[in-house]
Protein backbone atom coordinates (compact mmCIF):
# COMPACT_ATOMS: atom_id res chain seq x y z
CA UNK A 1 0.00 0.00 0.00
CA UNK A 2 2.81 2.36 0.92
CA UNK A 3 4.55 1.51 -2.35
CA UNK A 4 1.38 2.32 -4.28
CA UNK A 5 1.08 5.72 -2.59
CA UNK A 6 4.74 6.42 -3.39
CA UNK A 7 4.19 5.60 -7.06
CA UNK A 8 1.13 7.81 -7.22
CA UNK A 9 3.06 10.64 -5.57
CA UNK A 10 5.93 10.25 -8.01
CA UNK A 11 3.50 10.26 -10.94
CA UNK A 12 1.92 13.48 -9.70
CA UNK A 13 5.33 15.10 -9.22
CA UNK A 14 6.48 14.11 -12.70
CA UNK A 15 3.26 15.35 -14.24
CA UNK A 16 3.62 18.74 -12.53
CA UNK A 17 7.23 19.01 -13.64
CA UNK A 18 6.34 18.19 -17.23
CA UNK A 19 3.55 20.75 -17.15
CA UNK A 20 5.82 23.40 -15.67
CA UNK A 21 8.58 22.87 -18.21
CA UNK A 22 6.71 21.84 -21.36
CA UNK A 23 6.36 25.36 -22.74
CA UNK A 24 10.07 26.03 -22.33
CA UNK A 25 11.00 23.49 -24.98
CA UNK A 26 8.16 24.20 -27.41
CA UNK A 27 7.28 27.82 -28.17
CA UNK A 28 9.02 31.09 -27.42
CA UNK A 29 7.19 32.90 -24.61
CA UNK A 30 6.66 36.04 -26.69
CA UNK A 31 4.72 33.91 -29.23
CA UNK A 32 2.02 32.67 -26.86
CA UNK A 33 -1.54 33.82 -27.45
CA UNK A 34 -2.59 36.50 -24.98
CA UNK A 35 -4.95 35.11 -22.32
CA UNK A 36 -7.72 37.15 -20.72
CA UNK A 37 -6.34 39.50 -18.10
CA UNK A 38 -8.95 38.34 -15.58
CA UNK A 39 -7.00 35.12 -15.12
CA UNK A 40 -4.28 37.04 -13.33
CA UNK A 41 -3.62 36.24 -9.70
CA UNK A 42 -5.88 38.14 -7.32
CA UNK A 43 -7.89 40.00 -9.95
CA UNK A 44 -11.02 37.85 -9.58
CA UNK A 45 -11.38 38.19 -5.83
CA UNK A 46 -14.22 40.68 -5.16
CA UNK A 47 -13.28 40.89 -1.49
CA UNK A 48 -9.78 42.10 -2.37
CA UNK A 49 -10.24 44.68 -5.15
CA UNK A 50 -7.09 46.10 -6.63
CA UNK A 51 -6.30 49.81 -6.37
CA UNK A 52 -6.13 50.62 -10.07
CA UNK A 53 -5.33 54.27 -9.35
CA UNK A 54 -2.31 53.26 -7.24
CA UNK A 55 -3.14 55.23 -4.15
CA UNK A 56 -4.25 58.30 -6.10
CA UNK A 57 -1.13 58.61 -8.25
CA UNK A 58 -3.10 58.13 -11.44
CA UNK A 59 -5.89 60.33 -12.75
CA UNK A 60 -9.22 58.79 -13.78
CA UNK A 61 -9.41 60.75 -17.02
CA UNK A 62 -7.99 58.16 -19.44
CA UNK A 63 -9.62 55.73 -21.83
CA UNK A 64 -8.53 52.40 -20.40
CA UNK A 65 -8.37 50.61 -23.76
CA UNK A 66 -5.90 53.11 -25.17
CA UNK A 67 -3.31 52.09 -22.56
CA UNK A 68 -4.10 48.81 -20.84
CA UNK A 69 -1.04 48.86 -18.61
CA UNK A 70 -2.02 52.09 -16.85
CA UNK A 71 -4.83 50.49 -14.85
CA UNK A 72 -4.08 46.78 -15.26
CA UNK A 73 -0.60 46.77 -13.71
CA UNK A 74 -2.16 46.71 -10.24
CA UNK A 75 -3.72 43.33 -11.12
CA UNK A 76 -0.28 41.78 -11.51
CA UNK A 77 1.51 42.83 -8.37
CA UNK A 78 0.82 43.01 -4.68
CA UNK A 79 -0.48 46.37 -3.43
CA UNK A 80 2.40 48.71 -2.69
CA UNK A 81 2.99 49.29 1.04
CA UNK A 82 4.28 52.77 0.12
CA UNK A 83 1.40 55.19 -0.26
CA UNK A 84 1.97 58.49 -2.10
CA UNK A 85 1.61 61.59 0.05
CA UNK A 86 -1.36 63.90 -0.39
CA UNK A 87 1.11 66.63 -1.33
CA UNK A 88 2.49 64.51 -4.18
CA UNK A 89 -1.00 63.67 -5.43
CA UNK A 90 -1.97 67.35 -5.34
CA UNK A 91 1.25 68.32 -7.12
CA UNK A 92 0.61 65.81 -9.91
CA UNK A 93 -2.95 67.04 -10.45
CA UNK A 94 -1.68 70.64 -10.59
CA UNK A 95 1.04 69.65 -13.03
CA UNK A 96 -1.51 67.95 -15.30
CA UNK A 97 -3.44 71.22 -15.52
CA UNK A 98 -0.23 73.11 -16.31
CA UNK A 99 0.71 70.60 -18.99
CA UNK A 100 -2.72 70.82 -20.61
CA UNK A 101 -2.48 74.63 -20.69
CA UNK A 102 1.02 74.70 -22.19
CA UNK A 103 1.24 71.53 -24.29
CA UNK A 104 1.92 71.44 -28.04
CA UNK A 105 -1.10 72.68 -29.95
CA UNK A 106 -1.93 75.44 -27.48
CA UNK A 107 -1.50 79.17 -27.99
CA UNK A 108 1.02 79.23 -25.13
CA UNK A 109 3.22 76.67 -26.88
CA UNK A 110 2.94 78.55 -30.16
CA UNK A 111 4.09 81.81 -28.56
CA UNK A 112 6.91 80.08 -26.70
CA UNK A 113 8.31 78.49 -29.88
CA UNK A 114 8.02 81.76 -31.78
CA UNK A 115 10.24 83.39 -29.15
CA UNK A 116 12.92 80.66 -29.26
CA UNK A 117 15.37 82.75 -31.28
CA UNK A 118 14.80 85.99 -29.40
CA UNK A 119 16.75 87.31 -26.45
CA UNK A 120 14.79 86.72 -23.27
CA UNK A 121 15.22 86.94 -19.52
CA UNK A 122 12.12 84.85 -18.92
CA UNK A 123 9.99 87.70 -17.63
CA UNK A 124 6.41 87.61 -18.82
CA UNK A 125 6.62 84.02 -20.08
CA UNK A 126 3.49 82.10 -19.08
CA UNK A 127 4.89 78.64 -19.83
CA UNK A 128 8.41 77.33 -19.42
CA UNK A 129 9.64 74.04 -20.84
CA UNK A 130 12.23 71.34 -20.37
CA UNK A 131 12.94 69.00 -23.29
CA UNK A 132 14.24 65.51 -22.52
CA UNK A 133 16.49 63.96 -25.16
CA UNK A 134 17.03 60.15 -24.82
CA UNK A 135 20.63 59.08 -24.38
CA UNK A 136 22.59 55.90 -23.70
CA UNK A 137 21.07 52.52 -22.75
CA UNK A 138 17.39 51.94 -22.11
CA UNK A 139 17.69 51.71 -18.32
CA UNK A 140 19.65 54.97 -18.25
CA UNK A 141 16.96 56.62 -20.35
CA UNK A 142 14.17 55.74 -17.95
CA UNK A 143 16.18 56.91 -14.95
CA UNK A 144 17.07 60.23 -16.57
CA UNK A 145 13.46 60.72 -17.77
CA UNK A 146 12.13 60.36 -14.22
CA UNK A 147 14.86 62.73 -12.97
CA UNK A 148 13.95 65.39 -15.53
CA UNK A 149 10.26 65.01 -14.70
CA UNK A 150 10.93 65.58 -11.00
CA UNK A 151 12.94 68.69 -11.88
CA UNK A 152 9.99 69.87 -13.99
CA UNK A 153 7.65 69.37 -11.01
CA UNK A 154 9.95 71.36 -8.72
CA UNK A 155 10.39 74.26 -11.15
CA UNK A 156 6.90 74.41 -12.71
CA UNK A 157 8.17 73.54 -16.16
CA UNK A 158 6.40 71.46 -18.79
CA UNK A 159 8.29 68.33 -19.81
CA UNK A 160 8.38 67.40 -23.50
CA UNK A 161 10.15 64.30 -24.82
CA UNK A 162 12.03 63.91 -28.07
CA UNK A 163 9.95 61.37 -30.01
CA UNK A 164 12.43 60.51 -32.77
CA UNK A 165 13.66 57.31 -31.09
CA UNK A 166 10.40 55.33 -30.93
CA UNK A 167 9.39 56.72 -27.54
CA UNK A 168 5.71 56.55 -28.55
CA UNK A 169 6.14 52.82 -29.35
CA UNK A 170 7.32 52.21 -25.79
CA UNK A 171 5.36 54.44 -23.42
CA UNK A 172 1.78 55.63 -23.29
CA UNK A 173 1.02 59.31 -22.93
CA UNK A 174 1.14 59.95 -19.15
CA UNK A 175 -0.82 63.22 -18.93
CA UNK A 176 -4.58 63.55 -19.56
CA UNK A 177 -5.85 65.45 -22.61
CA UNK A 178 -2.40 66.62 -23.72
CA UNK A 179 0.66 65.14 -25.41
CA UNK A 180 4.15 65.06 -23.94
CA UNK A 181 5.74 64.46 -27.37
CA UNK A 182 7.91 67.25 -28.73
CA UNK A 183 6.54 68.05 -32.22
CA UNK A 184 8.79 67.01 -35.08
CA UNK A 185 8.62 70.58 -36.36
CA UNK A 186 10.19 71.99 -33.19
CA UNK A 187 12.47 74.88 -34.32
CA UNK A 188 15.61 73.36 -32.74
CA UNK A 189 14.91 69.79 -33.87
CA UNK A 190 17.76 69.75 -36.39
CA UNK A 191 20.28 71.01 -33.83
CA UNK A 192 19.48 68.83 -30.82
CA UNK A 193 21.64 65.88 -31.87
CA UNK A 194 24.66 68.17 -32.17
CA UNK A 195 24.28 69.72 -28.71
CA UNK A 196 27.21 68.92 -26.41
CA UNK A 197 29.24 70.56 -23.67
CA UNK A 198 31.03 72.72 -26.25
CA UNK A 199 27.83 74.17 -27.73
CA UNK A 200 27.55 77.99 -27.51
CA UNK A 201 24.22 77.70 -25.64
CA UNK A 202 25.52 75.03 -23.28
CA UNK A 203 24.95 76.12 -19.68
CA UNK A 204 28.47 75.11 -18.64
CA UNK A 205 30.05 76.84 -21.62
CA UNK A 206 28.13 80.07 -21.04
CA UNK A 207 28.99 80.01 -17.36
CA UNK A 208 32.66 79.35 -18.06
CA UNK A 209 32.93 82.32 -20.43
CA UNK A 210 30.88 84.65 -18.18
CA UNK A 211 28.16 85.22 -20.73
CA UNK A 212 25.94 86.89 -18.15
CA UNK A 213 23.97 90.10 -18.52
CA UNK A 214 23.90 92.41 -15.48
CA UNK A 215 20.71 94.36 -14.86
CA UNK A 216 21.18 96.40 -11.65
CA UNK A 217 22.31 93.77 -9.13
CA UNK A 218 20.59 90.90 -10.99
CA UNK A 219 22.51 88.70 -13.38
CA UNK A 220 20.91 86.57 -16.09
CA UNK A 221 21.79 84.78 -19.30
CA UNK A 222 19.11 86.62 -21.30
CA UNK A 223 18.73 83.74 -23.70
CA UNK A 224 15.57 81.95 -24.77
CA UNK A 225 17.09 78.46 -24.34
CA UNK A 226 19.92 76.63 -22.63
CA UNK A 227 21.39 73.20 -23.22
CA UNK A 228 22.09 71.19 -20.04
CA UNK A 229 24.83 68.58 -20.41
CA UNK A 230 24.22 66.24 -17.45
CA UNK A 231 26.02 63.23 -18.90
CA UNK A 232 28.43 61.07 -16.89
CA UNK A 233 31.48 62.82 -18.42
CA UNK A 234 30.28 66.36 -17.72
CA UNK A 235 32.80 68.99 -16.73
CA UNK A 236 33.24 71.36 -13.81
CA UNK A 237 30.99 74.10 -15.15
CA UNK A 238 28.25 71.72 -16.31
CA UNK A 239 28.12 70.34 -12.77
CA UNK A 240 27.30 73.80 -11.43
CA UNK A 241 23.73 72.97 -12.43
CA UNK A 242 23.52 71.44 -8.95
CA UNK A 243 24.45 74.70 -7.21
CA UNK A 244 21.84 76.93 -5.64
CA UNK A 245 23.09 80.20 -7.14
CA UNK A 246 23.21 78.80 -10.64
CA UNK A 247 19.71 77.42 -10.31
CA UNK A 248 18.59 81.03 -9.87
CA UNK A 249 20.11 81.83 -13.28
CA UNK A 250 18.55 78.81 -14.95
CA UNK A 251 15.12 79.60 -13.52
CA UNK A 252 14.75 82.61 -15.82
CA UNK A 253 15.38 80.73 -19.10
CA UNK A 254 12.14 79.75 -20.92
CA UNK A 255 13.48 76.61 -22.64
CA UNK A 256 15.88 73.96 -21.32
CA UNK A 257 17.17 71.10 -23.49
CA UNK A 258 18.58 68.21 -21.42
CA UNK A 259 20.76 65.24 -22.25
CA UNK A 260 21.50 62.93 -19.35
CA UNK A 261 22.29 59.28 -18.75
CA UNK A 262 22.05 59.57 -14.95
CA UNK A 263 19.52 59.36 -12.14
CA UNK A 264 20.43 62.76 -10.73
CA UNK A 265 17.55 62.93 -8.22
CA UNK A 266 19.79 62.62 -5.10
CA UNK A 267 21.63 65.84 -5.95
CA UNK A 268 18.33 67.73 -6.20
CA UNK A 269 17.86 66.96 -2.51
CA UNK A 270 21.09 68.82 -1.79
CA UNK A 271 19.71 72.10 -3.16
CA UNK A 272 18.26 74.19 -0.30
CA UNK A 273 15.48 75.66 -2.46
CA UNK A 274 14.13 72.17 -3.22
CA UNK A 275 14.61 70.40 0.12
CA UNK A 276 11.45 71.62 1.84
CA UNK A 277 9.13 70.70 -1.03
CA UNK A 278 10.83 67.37 -1.67
CA UNK A 279 10.37 66.42 1.98
CA UNK A 280 6.65 67.19 1.73
CA UNK A 281 6.23 65.32 -1.55
CA UNK A 282 8.23 62.30 -0.38
CA UNK A 283 8.11 61.95 3.42
CA UNK A 284 9.53 58.46 2.90
CA UNK A 285 12.71 59.44 1.14
CA UNK A 286 13.50 56.28 -0.79
CA UNK A 287 10.17 56.18 -2.69
CA UNK A 288 10.89 58.87 -5.28
CA UNK A 289 11.43 56.56 -8.24
CA UNK A 290 8.81 54.09 -6.98
CA UNK A 291 6.06 56.72 -7.11
CA UNK A 292 7.17 58.76 -10.12
CA UNK A 293 8.06 55.66 -12.15
CA UNK A 294 4.62 54.14 -11.59
CA UNK A 295 3.01 57.47 -12.47
CA UNK A 296 5.06 58.18 -15.59
CA UNK A 297 6.08 54.84 -17.14
CA UNK A 298 3.21 52.92 -18.73
CA UNK A 299 4.11 50.43 -21.49
CA UNK A 300 2.15 50.64 -24.72
CA UNK A 301 -0.42 47.97 -25.50
CA UNK A 302 2.08 46.15 -27.72
CA UNK A 303 4.65 45.97 -24.92
CA UNK A 304 1.97 45.16 -22.38
CA UNK A 305 0.94 42.22 -24.54
CA UNK A 306 4.44 40.78 -24.09
CA UNK A 307 4.18 41.23 -20.32
CA UNK A 308 0.67 39.78 -20.21
CA UNK A 309 1.46 36.68 -22.26
CA UNK A 310 4.65 35.79 -20.42
CA UNK A 311 3.28 36.45 -16.95
CA UNK A 312 0.15 34.37 -17.44
CA UNK A 313 2.04 31.53 -19.14
CA UNK A 314 4.86 31.16 -16.62
CA UNK A 315 4.51 33.27 -13.48
CA UNK A 316 0.84 33.63 -12.58
CA UNK A 317 0.36 30.17 -11.07
CA UNK A 318 3.51 30.20 -8.97
CA UNK A 319 3.29 30.48 -5.20
CA UNK A 320 6.51 32.49 -5.13
CA UNK A 321 8.29 34.46 -7.84
CA UNK A 322 11.99 35.32 -7.85
CA UNK A 323 13.59 37.69 -10.33
CA UNK A 324 17.29 37.38 -11.18
CA UNK A 325 18.80 40.13 -13.31
CA UNK A 326 22.28 39.40 -14.64
CA UNK A 327 24.43 41.99 -16.37
CA UNK A 328 28.13 41.41 -17.03
CA UNK A 329 30.08 44.58 -17.82
CA UNK A 330 33.27 44.92 -19.87
CA UNK A 331 33.06 41.40 -21.26
CA UNK A 332 30.47 39.70 -23.44
CA UNK A 333 29.33 36.12 -23.13
CA UNK A 334 28.80 33.60 -20.38
CA UNK A 335 31.02 33.51 -17.27
CA UNK A 336 30.86 30.45 -15.03
CA UNK A 337 31.94 32.44 -11.99
CA UNK A 338 28.89 34.70 -12.39
CA UNK A 339 26.61 31.66 -12.46
CA UNK A 340 28.39 30.30 -9.39
CA UNK A 341 27.86 33.66 -7.69
CA UNK A 342 24.13 33.64 -8.51
CA UNK A 343 23.71 30.11 -7.14
CA UNK A 344 25.74 30.93 -4.03
CA UNK A 345 23.73 34.11 -3.39
CA UNK A 346 20.26 32.66 -3.90
CA UNK A 347 20.94 29.57 -1.80
CA UNK A 348 22.79 31.43 0.94
CA UNK A 349 19.95 33.96 1.28
CA UNK A 350 17.31 31.17 1.17
CA UNK A 351 15.82 32.57 -2.02
CA UNK A 352 16.25 29.16 -3.65
CA UNK A 353 16.69 25.76 -1.97
CA UNK A 354 19.79 23.69 -2.45
CA UNK A 355 19.55 20.94 -5.02
CA UNK A 356 20.60 17.33 -4.52
CA UNK A 357 21.04 14.27 -6.68
CA UNK A 358 18.72 11.90 -4.81
CA UNK A 359 15.07 12.38 -3.99
CA UNK A 360 14.18 12.89 -0.35
CA UNK A 361 12.50 9.86 1.22
CA UNK A 362 9.09 11.56 1.40
CA UNK A 363 8.07 13.72 -1.56
CA UNK A 364 5.29 16.15 -0.73
CA UNK A 365 5.08 18.95 -3.26
CA UNK A 366 3.55 22.04 -1.69
CA UNK A 367 4.96 25.00 -3.64
CA UNK A 368 5.70 26.03 -7.18
CA UNK A 369 8.45 28.66 -7.33
CA UNK A 370 8.99 30.51 -10.59
CA UNK A 371 12.40 32.03 -11.32
CA UNK A 372 12.57 34.73 -13.97
CA UNK A 373 16.09 35.28 -15.32
CA UNK A 374 16.85 38.32 -17.45
CA UNK A 375 20.19 38.36 -19.25
CA UNK A 376 21.57 39.04 -22.68
CA UNK A 377 22.86 35.45 -22.68
CA UNK A 378 20.83 32.21 -22.41
CA UNK A 379 23.51 30.16 -20.62
CA UNK A 380 22.69 31.46 -17.14
CA UNK A 381 19.04 30.42 -17.23
CA UNK A 382 19.80 27.18 -19.11
CA UNK A 383 22.35 26.08 -16.52
CA UNK A 384 20.18 27.12 -13.60
CA UNK A 385 17.26 25.32 -15.21
CA UNK A 386 19.37 22.19 -15.56
CA UNK A 387 20.28 22.27 -11.87
CA UNK A 388 16.63 21.98 -10.85
CA UNK A 389 15.52 19.84 -13.80
CA UNK A 390 18.07 17.09 -13.18
CA UNK A 391 17.91 17.34 -9.39
CA UNK A 392 15.32 18.09 -6.74
CA UNK A 393 15.27 20.61 -3.95
CA UNK A 394 16.83 19.49 -0.70
CA UNK A 395 13.49 19.68 1.09
CA UNK A 396 11.60 18.00 -1.72
CA UNK A 397 8.53 20.19 -1.30
CA UNK A 398 9.26 22.80 -3.98
CA UNK A 399 9.15 22.65 -7.78
CA UNK A 400 11.48 25.19 -9.34
CA UNK A 401 10.65 26.53 -12.79
CA UNK A 402 13.31 28.68 -14.48
CA UNK A 403 12.25 30.94 -17.35
CA UNK A 404 13.84 33.54 -19.60
CA UNK A 405 11.86 35.73 -21.98
CA UNK A 406 14.52 36.91 -24.45
CA UNK A 407 18.14 36.23 -25.32
CA UNK A 408 19.41 39.23 -27.26
CA UNK A 409 23.13 38.37 -26.81
CA UNK A 410 24.23 42.03 -26.89
CA UNK A 411 22.75 45.43 -26.17
CA UNK A 412 21.19 47.11 -29.20
CA UNK A 413 20.54 50.81 -28.71
CA UNK A 414 17.85 52.57 -30.74
CA UNK A 415 16.30 49.27 -31.89
CA UNK A 416 12.55 49.42 -31.31
CA UNK A 417 11.87 45.71 -30.77
CA UNK A 418 14.95 45.32 -28.56
CA UNK A 419 13.81 48.21 -26.35
CA UNK A 420 10.25 46.88 -26.24
CA UNK A 421 11.53 43.54 -24.98
CA UNK A 422 13.76 45.31 -22.46
CA UNK A 423 10.82 47.31 -21.10
CA UNK A 424 8.68 44.17 -20.90
CA UNK A 425 11.41 42.35 -18.95
CA UNK A 426 11.89 45.27 -16.56
CA UNK A 427 8.19 45.17 -15.85
CA UNK A 428 8.17 41.40 -15.44
CA UNK A 429 11.02 41.64 -12.94
CA UNK A 430 9.06 44.27 -11.04
CA UNK A 431 6.18 41.79 -10.68
CA UNK A 432 8.23 39.26 -8.72
CA UNK A 433 8.21 38.87 -4.93
CA UNK A 434 11.98 39.16 -4.50
CA UNK A 435 14.71 40.32 -6.81
CA UNK A 436 18.44 39.77 -7.26
CA UNK A 437 20.25 42.40 -9.35
CA UNK A 438 23.72 43.06 -10.71
CA UNK A 439 25.76 45.87 -9.22
CA UNK A 440 25.79 49.11 -11.26
CA UNK A 441 22.95 47.94 -13.52
CA UNK A 442 20.39 50.61 -14.40
CA UNK A 443 18.16 47.84 -15.78
CA UNK A 444 17.95 46.38 -12.29
CA UNK A 445 17.42 49.82 -10.73
CA UNK A 446 14.29 50.36 -12.84
CA UNK A 447 12.82 46.95 -11.98
CA UNK A 448 13.41 47.23 -8.23
CA UNK A 449 12.01 50.77 -8.17
CA UNK A 450 8.82 49.93 -10.07
CA UNK A 451 8.28 46.90 -7.86
CA UNK A 452 9.07 48.72 -4.62
CA UNK A 453 11.67 46.11 -3.66
CA UNK A 454 15.01 46.26 -1.89
CA UNK A 455 17.13 43.89 -3.97
CA UNK A 456 19.91 41.50 -3.15
CA UNK A 457 22.83 43.01 -5.04
CA UNK A 458 25.40 40.74 -6.71
CA UNK A 459 28.74 42.33 -5.86
CA UNK A 460 31.16 42.89 -8.73
CA UNK A 461 33.69 40.02 -8.91
CA UNK A 462 37.34 40.92 -8.42
CA UNK A 463 40.26 38.94 -9.90
CA UNK A 464 37.82 36.44 -11.47
CA UNK A 465 36.71 35.03 -8.14
CA UNK A 466 33.27 34.86 -6.57
CA UNK A 467 33.00 37.57 -3.87
CA UNK A 468 32.50 36.51 -0.28
CA UNK A 469 29.75 37.20 0.53
CA UNK A 470 28.40 36.88 -3.03
CA UNK A 471 25.63 39.43 -2.49
CA UNK A 472 24.08 41.76 0.04
CA UNK A 473 20.62 43.16 0.71
CA UNK A 474 20.13 46.80 -0.23
CA UNK A 475 18.74 49.09 2.45
CA UNK A 476 17.16 51.46 -0.09
CA UNK A 477 15.15 50.70 -3.21
CA UNK A 478 16.20 53.96 -4.88
CA UNK A 479 18.49 53.93 -7.95
CA UNK A 480 22.08 55.08 -7.62
CA UNK A 481 23.34 58.37 -9.10
CA UNK A 482 26.52 56.98 -10.64
CA UNK A 483 28.21 60.28 -11.48
CA UNK A 484 27.45 62.92 -8.85
CA UNK A 485 29.19 66.32 -9.02
CA UNK A 486 32.84 66.28 -8.02
CA UNK A 487 33.11 70.03 -7.62
CA UNK A 488 31.72 72.15 -4.84
CA UNK A 489 29.53 75.24 -4.93
CA UNK A 490 30.74 78.64 -3.73
CA UNK A 491 34.23 77.24 -3.12
CA UNK A 492 33.11 74.68 -0.54
CA UNK A 493 34.81 71.31 -0.27
CA UNK A 494 32.28 69.70 -2.62
CA UNK A 495 32.14 66.10 -3.65
CA UNK A 496 30.31 63.34 -1.81
CA UNK A 497 32.06 64.26 1.47
CA UNK A 498 29.77 67.28 1.61
CA UNK A 499 26.92 64.85 2.17
CA UNK A 500 27.92 64.50 5.81
CA UNK A 501 26.50 67.92 6.52
CA UNK A 502 24.27 68.60 3.51
CA UNK A 503 21.62 65.92 3.91
CA UNK A 504 21.20 62.99 6.30
CA UNK A 505 19.22 61.13 3.64
CA UNK A 506 21.75 61.13 0.79
CA UNK A 507 24.51 58.56 1.18
CA UNK A 508 26.94 56.53 -0.88
CA UNK A 509 25.47 53.65 -2.90
CA UNK A 510 25.76 50.07 -1.69
CA UNK A 511 27.08 48.90 -5.08
CA UNK A 512 29.13 51.91 -6.20
CA UNK A 513 31.04 53.88 -3.58
CA UNK A 514 31.55 56.87 -5.87
CA UNK A 515 27.80 57.17 -6.40
CA UNK A 516 25.09 58.58 -4.14
CA UNK A 517 21.48 57.63 -3.47
CA UNK A 518 18.53 58.36 -1.21
CA UNK A 519 17.94 56.46 2.02
CA UNK A 520 15.04 56.76 4.40
CA UNK A 521 17.16 56.69 7.54
CA UNK A 522 20.17 58.47 8.96
CA UNK A 523 22.37 55.42 9.33
CA UNK A 524 25.77 55.93 7.74
CA UNK A 525 26.87 53.26 5.29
Amino acid sequence: MKSTRTCITCFVVCSMLLLAFSNIFSRHPWDLDPPNVTTTTGSKNPENPRDTLQGGLLAKAFDQKSCLSRYQSSLYRKPSPYKPSLDLISKLRSYEKLHKRCAPGTESYKRATENLHKLSDGSGEQCQYIVWVPLSGFGNRILSLVSVFLYALLTDRVILVDQRNDINDLFCEPFPDASWLLPLGFPLANQIDRFNWRSPRSFGNMLKHHRLISNSSIKSFQTSYLYLHLVHNYGEYDQMFFCQGDQSLIREVPWLIVKSDNYFVPSLWLLPSFQSELTKLFPKKDTVFHHLGRYLIHPTNQVWGLVNRFYNAYLSRADERLGIQIRVFHRAGFLQLVLDQVVSCTQREKLLPEAQEEEPPQVNISKLRAVLVTSLNPEYSNNLKRVYWERVSSTGDVIIGVYQASQEMHQQRNKKLHNQKALAEMYLLSLTDNIVTSAWSTFGYVAQGLGGMKPWILYKPENYTVPDPPCGRATSMEPCFHSPPLYGCEADTGGTDALKIASPFVRRCEDRVSGIKLFDHRQKL
